[in-house]
């Protein structure tokens, strides 16, 4: 342990004179605990969730905070644009004035339970862990966004539109799907209990280890599906042919 504690301040002092010298920029990792962590280690912010406002450059220190917490990063910039941090206010506000174009927004962590937010623009959003709980997201526009995570358990979903859209391991239990575009979607380790996915798009999708117990997946298109065959077992309808 002493070891550990020693190793974490060379890393602090050493960064908190690159630090000095360089631009921010936002660092992602795998878990909110990493994060908060790494946040201390390097003399970062903390953004509540699992990214960490630092400035830009040595990778080497990054790399080794990483390691020692046996955590993985990437700059939020590695794929797409640094997104600005949307607060939960700033959505609703937006949206209760007729607004519905929220294309890219950043909503890692968001509390949004039982809002209702049906036909808005989250294409390509962050909303990774965020709270979904019995939110109304009918007909909402959600392509390729980033659900990871996410609890939508109870929420109201039916004829949105879903494809590309990462939702592994995240919580759909009890939530409604009727005739929601799902096509190419990653569904893996998602939790489907009690969902009602009647007449949805489920072509092309990923859902190797999802849990479809009592879901409704009657007229569902499984076509192409990734999906262990003998876990439709315990759906309570699935097609006859995928």
């Amino acid at each position: 342990m002493p070891k550990f504690i020693e190793m974490k301040n060379i890393i602090s002092i050493g960064w908190n004179n690159w630090l000095k010298r360089h631009k921010e920029c936002v660092l992602l990792f795998d878990s909110i605990a990493a994060a908060s962590e790494i946040a201390l280690m390097l003399n970062g912010q903390w953004d509540g969730c699992n990214g960490v406002v630092v400035a830009s450059g040595d990778e080497v220190a990054v790399n080794t905070a990483a390691k020692l917490l046996k955590a993985t990063w990437c700059y939020e910039g590695a794929s797409k644009a640094v997104l600005d941090r949307a607060t939960t206010d700033e959505i609703l506000r937006r949206y209760a004035i007729g607004e519905r174009n929220f294309v890219n927004a950043n909503l890692r962590c968001a509390v949004l339970a039982s809002v209702k937010l049906s036909e808005i623009n989250l294409s390509y959003a962050s909303l990774s862990w965020a709270d979904l709980r019995q939110a109304n997201l009918s007909k909402a526009d959600l392509t390729a966004a980033d659900l990871t995570q996410a609890n939508l358990s109870g929420a109201d979903l039916s004829k949105a539109y879903l494809m590309r859209a990462n939702l592994s391991e995240s919580d759909l239990q009890q939530a409604s799907l009727q005739g929601a575009n799902l096509s190419s979607a990653n569904l893996s380790e998602v939790n489907l209990t009690g969902a009602n996915l009647t007449g949805a798009n489920l072509s092309l999708p990923d859902l190797r280890g999802a849990n479809f117990h009592l879901c409704n997946l009657s007229g569902a298109n499984l076509t192409d599906a990734k999906l262990i065959e003998s876990d439709l077992a315990f759906a309570q309808q699935y097609p006859n042919k995928y």
